[in-house]
């Protein structure tokens, strides 16, 4: 009986890998001979089935559309994330895009809230402050990054404080 169990156990193991190489794979007419726009559609259709319920990846789908042109759909793609009990990394993603949005005003309280929830996270209180600076308020900057220096000195963190003093936003 165990070794039965075994076989069927390996036989869907490799049945599943197998299913999921193939699902990797994508039709060029997906994209070959289209508008930009018509490729684009169609690669976001494949990429919203490829993402299935993860939040990092329907946010990663919503950048492109918010940030592309299709604002609303991007828009509508967040608010479903953020309807749920979004993970606070969900909240840092979503205001990072739209600081690359030029819309400090909606990302604020998403990095705000992203502090509250996480106020030991050095690497990406830098990176908040980072954003401040680079939206003008230096003195809440300075003191994000105080915070997150005063825990550990990071690297990443040292380098978005760095970066945001020469005009440089935090690299992803």
């Amino acid at each position: 009986m165990k070794i039965r169990i075994a076989i069927v156990s390996s036989l869907l193991f490799v049945a599943g890998i197998a299913v999921g190489y193939a699902a990797q794979k994508l039709d060029p007419a997906l994209f070959r001979g289209k508008s930009k726009a018509d490729a684009a559609r169609s690669l976001i259709e494949a990429a919203r089935v490829q993402a299935g319920d993860g939040s990092w990846e329907r946010i990663a789908i919503g950048r492109i559309q918010y940030l592309g042109g299709a604002k609303p759909e991007g828009q509508a793609v967040f608010d479903a994330v953020l309807s749920t009990k979004p993970d606070s990394s969900d909240l840092f993603r979503i205001a990072r895009v739209y600081c690359e949005a030029g819309e400090w005003d909606r990302a604020k309280p998403l990095f705000d809230r992203y502090v509250r929830e996480n106020p030991k996270d050095e690497k990406e209180i830098a990176a908040i402050g980072a954003y401040y600076l680079l939206n003008g308020d230096r003195a809440t900057a300075e003191d994000l990054f105080g915070r997150s220096f005063q825990r550990r000195a990071e690297l990443w963190a040292t380098i978005a404080a760095a970066g945001a003093y020469l005009g440089v936003a935090p690299q992803e």
